[in-house]
């Protein structure tokens, strides 16, 4: 498994952007309003971040094998480690969608509802780019670490 690359995360952020734009143009165009966004979904973001960050730190010193820890089992190490790859395109696909939606929503900045739906838009924009740091640390935190000179990984 190789690591998690901010070329990856863009490349599936970038797309859910123009998704998420066009589909906050066609909105508007064929409903003659905008886009719903749900005050629900920053909460989440960030509550998925803040538990993400929880496991993190209680799994970061069994990983490296502290004195004083249980070992984790292999297997929920390899579910820690396929949870940061998840967690990290999660991020980068919902918060490219609700940066499109914000550069959809602009131009109408002016009417007060469109603002409440910017509000929320960019803090899930927000939580979002905090999941993915976060998921990014556990996956740093679940590398194994490289052999040494002249020995061959297992």
């Amino acid at each position: 498994m190789t690591p998690t690359t901010w070329r990856i995360l863009a490349a599936i952020a970038v797309p859910a952007a123009a998704l998420g734009w066009a589909v906050t143009r066609l909105v508007d165009a064929y409903a003659s309003r905008a886009i719903a966004v749900p005050w629900s979904l920053p909460v989440v973001m960030f509550g998925l971040a803040g538990v993400l960050a929880l496991w993190t730190r209680s799994v970061r010193a069994r990983l490296a094998g502290k004195p004083g820890t249980t070992p984790v089992p292999p297997l929920l190490a390899a579910r820690t480690a396929a949870l940061a790859l998840a967690g990290s395109r999660t991020g980068a696909v919902v918060g490219g969608f609700y940066a499109g939606v914000l550069l959809g929503l602009a131009p109408g900045r002016e009417s007060d509802y469109v603002r409440t739906l910017l509000l929320a838009a960019g803090l899930t924009v927000l939580g979002s780019v905090l999941l993915v740091v976060v998921s990014l640390w556990l996956e740093r935190v679940c590398r194994l670490p490289d052999p040494p000179p002249g020995e061959t990984a297992p």
